[in-house]
């Protein structure tokens, strides 16, 4: 787990790409009659160190369209976002339209040690506000606090995502960093994000979840 605390040592690197062109491109999707989805999250979705095709969303759209499903992937990410940050620009960076939209946030709460108890509220916020939408589907993808923080933090930190994707009836990831944490070869030098490899593997392993989540019936 040495490496584990490393990874998520990120620090904030200003805005990961222009997020007032996301509502364009998801409309954009809505035209085309493509499933929308929405990438809404920090570093690790916005594809921080990573070459054009590379990022999270880019890689899922390539793998939904191999598997015969032609989504258009929304990246919503910004650098160095909070918890706090997301529920602020929530309702112009994902649009209504969404029909599905993937929460990644909560990495940058636990490194700055900001209190569990504002991320759980932020985040349930967040969820509340997607949940109320009529036919958006949500997939909570979990965080885990990095060991540094200590046992007592973790323990208030880390059950914050499956308690609430419980509360919503939401489809949960448990740790959107599974596979890549702590593994060198898939990590970028910095050991912070994961590189092209990393985020394959993330991709590989959440493609089942999201696929049975747009396949699921619209609320």
């Amino acid at each position: 787990m040495g490496r584990f605390q490393q990874l998520l040592g990120f620090v904030t690197i200003g805005l990961g790409l222009l997020a007032a062109q996301v509502p364009a491109k998801a409309q954009e999707a809505a035209s085309a009659g493509t499933p929308e989805i929405v990438a809404f999250g920090d570093s690790l979705s916005a594809g921080y160190g990573v070459g054009p095709g590379e990022s999270f969303p880019e890689q899922l759209q390539a793998a939904l369209g191999k598997a015969g499903i032609a989504a258009k992937v929304v990246n919503a990410g910004v650098s160095g976002d909070t918890t706090t940050g997301g529920l602020a620009r929530l309702d112009w960076s994902v649009p209504a339209s969404a029909d599905l939209v993937i929460v990644e946030l909560g990495a940058n709460d636990a490194l700055r040690g900001i209190s569990p108890d504002v991320t759980r509220r932020n985040l349930d916020d967040i969820l509340k506000r997607l949940t109320s939408r009529a036919g958006t589907r949500v997939i909570l993808a979990g965080m885990l606090a990095p060991p540094n923080m200590g046992e007592d933090y973790a323990a208030r930190f880390n059950p914050i995502y499956g308690e609430l994707a419980k509360q919503y009836g939401v489809a949960f990831y448990p740790f959107f960093l599974d596979g890549v944490a702590s593994v060198a070869g898939l990590n970028q030098a910095d050991y912070m994000h994961p590189n092209k490899d990393g985020v394959a593997v993330i991709v590989e392993r959440m493609l089942p979840l999201v696929r049975e989540t747009l396949a699921a019936p619209k609320a």
